[in-house]
């Protein structure tokens, strides 16, 4: 594979290149990132040809959206799938601290949870206004469900459905404001309600299918029958997979360390990259267009590209299935090994 090849969502003309680059760290994820080393990711991003790029007015508080709008359209607007979210309105606050929801030195825009119908559009049309684009070819509802909102997700979602959020969503999409809608979130239970009540096109899921964890295996397999494109995210499991011992943004518990230590142990005897093979394996579910990989500069970006590109013998993916380190019934790169 490679990470300019394209897929296509199945229920509507936007495509998406195999790779996408997430711009949390534009935001100043964790640590302050300068803008040139953000422009160097974007640059190795696009000389490489990936050309699907994720952002949220969440990052940063507004800074994302901020930096990636005024790198990206320095390109013709055909030639790139730009992606953002709604659900957060980012209303001014000179009380903004150094340093807010893991974000270094954010900008003066507090987010406020609004998923209503003028909640969504006044998301949406400040959007608009920090990319420098009236179209963005998908939009996501970020973050809704139990998982970040506790005893209150009955009141968001409420937000959504009685509140007018969907229709506002349906009217981005038949005006022909968005491409493509669905929901942006680190459960796949939610994804499954909204598919119930409204009719997504697509969903960012990160975390939850993986392989380390396949707990969505049968969800995915509804979504590929029922045509709803995944976008993977968080392929890492908070960065588990790549080096550190972080589960779900969480200090890993000694199961997971454990289940880790025996891909290692296969990763070890067979000579594959245990990265490699994080970003390679969610991409052979039928279900998935992309994998978004979040990178601080050039040279991270440039080794997850190595990581994705490169060969993974079919023998990998069988001794993974022999000794149980994958779900039942999980497809693995390369088809039936």
């Amino acid at each position: 594979m490679k990470v300019s090849d394209k897929r296509k969502l199945p229920r509507c003309e936007v495509e998406v290149t195999l790779m996408g680059l997430g711009c949390a760290q534009m935001g100043n994820l964790y640590r302050v990132t300068p803008y040139e080393e953000s422009k160097g990711a974007f640059d190795t991003a696009w000389q490489h040809g990936i050309r699907y790029f994720d952002t949220a007015p969440f990052y940063g508080y507004t800074r994302s959206e901020r930096r990636l709008g005024t790198m990206v359209t320095e390109h013709e607007r055909k030639d790139y799938t730009i992606s953002t979210k709604v659900g957060r309105v980012m209303v001014p606050d000179e009380t903004v601290g150094p340093e807010e929801d893991a974000y270094i030195a954010p900008l003066p825009f507090r987010p406020v949870y609004d998923y209503s119908h003028d909640g969504i559009l006044r998301s949406f049309e400040a959007s608009q206004q920090r990319l420098g684009i009236l179209k963005p070819n998908i939009l996501y509802i970020h973050d809704i469900g139990p998982f970040t909102h506790g005893d209150k997700h009955q009141h968001y979602w409420d937000q959504l459905t009685s509140g007018g959020g969907f229709k506002a969503l349906a009217r981005l999409r038949e005006e022909g404001s968005t491409g493509a809608v669905g929901l942006g979130v680190n459960e796949w239970e939610v994804v499954r309600s909204a598919m119930e009540v409204f009719d997504i096109d697509v969903a960012m899921l990160a975390g939850r299918y993986t392989l380390l964890e396949q707990s969505s295996l049968d969800f995915l397999n509804t979504c590929a029958t029922r045509g709803v494109a995944i976008v993977m995210a968080g392929v890492f499991n908070s960065g588990i997979l790549a080096g550190n011992r972080k589960f779900n943004y969480a200090d890993a518990p000694a199961d997971i360390l454990a289940k880790v230590d025996a891909l290692h142990d296969v990763c070890e005897e067979l000579g594959v990259s245990l990265q490699a093979a994080a970003l390679q394996f969610p991409l052979a579910h039928a279900a998935s267009v992309t994998v978004v990989s979040g990178a601080r500069n050039a040279q991270q970006l440039s080794s997850n590209i190595e990581w994705f590109e490169q060969d993974i013998p079919a023998e990998f993916w069988r001794e993974l299935q022999k000794r149980d380190l994958i779900a039942e019934g999980a497809p693995v790169p390369g088809g039936n090994v």
